[in-house]
């Protein structure tokens, strides 16, 4: 299924959870920390206040509580507005 997010929205890939501590020590599903970082997929056209500055590949920083999870082909992602990212990473 193909998913075109509308004006300032985008759809993000969140990158796997640490399932291994820098010890060995491996760390339950149950204590693992929701990610911090995605990938995008796909982008808004953006509105007319508010430009898209982010594009399909950007890896990104968002909040802790950002976004809205979905489920398209058994796997998870975020839909979140572009004000919800914090940071663009190179």
């Amino acid at each position: 299924m193909k998913i075109t997010p509308l004006a300032d929205r985008v759809l993000v890939r969140p990158v796997a959870a640490e399932t291994t501590t820098a010890a060995g020590i491996i760390i339950p599903d149950s204590a693992k920390e929701k990610p911090l970082r995605g990938e995008v997929l796909a982008v808004g056209q953006g509105t007319k206040d508010e430009q898209m500055v982010l594009k399909a590949g950007d890896t990104i920083l968002y909040g802790k509580y950002a976004g809205t999870e979905i489920e398209v082909d058994n796997e998870k992602l975020l839909i979140m507005r572009q004000s919800d990212v914090l940071a663009k990473l190179d």
